[in-house]
């Protein structure tokens, strides 16, 4: 049996990814596709336990090295549990985030350094990384703004974050599409959520086999 495909979705805070990722999974269902759709932090049981203690709370709660391992032993379960067993049966996978996000965040973001965390990805991700990521790209300001309107059952930790920090976060996840051309495409996510979704189809029908 082929290996699936596993795309995942980045960016920042309120860029709109949850809902791109269900219309995506839509309408590779409708293509003919079986489809996984998961999330990180979490998307296996223990994952999901981690998420509590990354996404709740203080925003200064942990040190970046702390919160880049946390990040990473959440991810292994992710990897093990759900999306290589997933890829094996030939399920395509898409993620509400990935590793770009660790890098952006405690690499970039929280001055972690890229160097370590690249370190983890390499022991942790291997060769498992998506075949393609897809960065939704708007504003801070913008996004901040739709985040703060939706329900997030306290899971605004990250949100709480300076503005600055989000600033920089955009650039960090613009860098890692510039250096990794091939399998990083940006969107625009400051339009509709129509034209976000058929510029979101179109990359995915550029890029792979769909």
């Amino acid at each position: 049996m082929a290996r699936g495909r596993f795309i995942t979705l980045e960016g920042g805070e309120g860029a709109g990814k949850s809902t791109q990722v269900k219309r995506l999974a839509a309408k590779l269902g409708a293509a003919g596709h079986r489809v996984v759709v998961t999330r990180e932090p979490g998307g296996a049981p223990g994952a999901e336990d981690i998420r509590e203690l990354l996404v709740k709370g203080d925003p200064g709660r942990w040190t970046a090295r702390t919160e880049a391992l946390l990040h990473f032993a959440a991810r292994e379960e992710h990897l093990a549990r759900t999306i290589r067993p997933a890829l094996a049966r030939g399920d395509w996978v898409i993620s509400d985030r990935f590793v770009d996000s660790t890098m952006a965040y405690q690499g970039v973001g929280q001055g972690l350094g890229e160097e370590f965390i690249a370190r983890l990805r390499a022991l942790v991700v291997g060769a498992d990384m998506p075949d393609l990521t897809l960065i939704l790209d708007l504003p801070p300001e913008a996004g901040l703004a739709r985040a703060h309107r939706r329900a997030n059952d306290g899971e605004d930790r990250y949100e709480r974050m300076n503005l600055e920090f989000h600033q920089t976060l955009r650039q960090a996840f613009l860098d890692i599409a510039k250096n990794e051309p091939e399998r990083c495409a940006v969107i625009d996510a400051a339009r509709d959520e129509d034209a976000v979704a058929a510029a979101i189809w179109a990359a995915a029908g550029e890029r792979l086999p769909v």
